[in-house]
């Protein structure tokens, strides 16, 4: 495969104009800040960036970031490697909220992982309904689904998923899935499954690095994100792709900061503006990671990708 030219900063900085690139412009950032706080979309990053730390540590760098927004997903601390699943119980998920709460933030998303469809039906509804009952103790605004990848429990998964859509929304908690490989790689394939449950409840959490990514970047997510209009509700993972060499050969990456890759933020959110989204979570699930456990750098890219991000909601 012929490696894709990368896409340098400078070169998405002018195609993306000012607004986007507020972040390289120090003296504008609390005006832009103040006016991204006003607007109808809330901006967060994930806990992934520090999945090589407690969740604590990671919140306590997101809210030095600036952030007020925390999505939870992955970590390091002892027994899991998901922050909330479907096996926390209730108790411990209400103390992660307060932990969010008492920093000053909200949990605008929770990935949550898989529920045990491979068991039987009643076992994931009765999965779904614990991580929900999880989502909602901790006070997070959504629930973030990853899909399936094995032909055979698709139709049992998605069926669970549909049998647990009105007690979500009974505790105010949209379920999203989003493009992750598989069986829900693009918007096509997503609004499928989508449909398939049919439920108001139960919309697309767009994710333009994974349309990439799952495409060996050959799907653009400007493209992709034509045919999704109409599901995108909630909110979007504000991820970036791009080829990179590795070990002499092209290899795929995310863990970039948004606006160093090759996925044109402003274009994607103009188009799924087009489509309905309006107003909704941008949450920022990677950013450029050199050495995962250099806190420093982590701190100091995750307050570039909320400038950018600011940035883009108020261009």
């Amino acid at each position: 495969m012929n490696q894709p030219a990368r896409t340098d900063r400078r070169q998405f900085l002018k195609t993306a104009g000012a607004g986007a690139a507020v972040w390289m412009a120090a003296p504008l950032t609390q005006p832009v800040r103040a006016a991204a706080e006003e607007s109808s979309y809330t901006v967060g990053i994930y806990t992934r960036p520090w999945d090589q730390f407690d969740y604590r540590v990671a919140l306590d760098d997101i809210a030095e970031a600036g952030f007020k927004h925390a999505g939870l997903m992955t970590t390091s601390t002892e027994g899991r490697r998901l922050v909330i699943q479907q096996d926390t119980p209730v108790e411990e998920a209400a103390r992660i909220g307060e932990e969010v709460k008492s920093r000053g933030m909200s949990i605008p998303s929770v990935y949550g992982g898989g529920i045990p469809v491979e068991k039987s039906l009643e076992e994931g509804i009765a999965g779904m309904r614990r991580l929900i009952d999880a989502c909602a103790a901790a006070g997070a605004k959504s629930l973030l689904m990853g899909g399936i990848g094995r032909e055979n429990l698709v139709e049992t998964y998605y069926k669970a998923i549909a049998e647990c859509c009105d007690y979500a929304a009974e505790k105010n908690l949209p379920i999203t899935v989003k493009p992750h490989g598989g069986l829900n790689s693009t918007g096509p394939e997503c609004r499928k499954w989508i449909e398939k449950v049919g439920h108001k409840n139960f919309d697309l959490w767009y994710d333009p690095g994974n349309i990439f990514f799952y495409s060996n970047g050959e799907l653009d997510p400007v493209d992709d994100a034509a045919t999704v209009d109409g599901l995108v509700r909630t909110g979007m993972c504000v991820k970036d792709f791009d080829m990179v060499e590795k070990d002499g050969k092209p290899t795929r990456e995310v863990s970039l900061t948004p606006g160093t890759g090759r996925v044109d933020f402003p274009k994607v959110l103009a188009q799924l503006r087009r489509g309905g989204f309006t107003s909704g979570h941008l949450v920022v699930e990677c950013i450029t990671r050199v050495d995962p456990q250099d806190r420093k750098a982590l701190l100091e890219e995750a307050k570039k990708a909320r400038q950018f991000v600011e940035g883009l909601v108020t261009s």
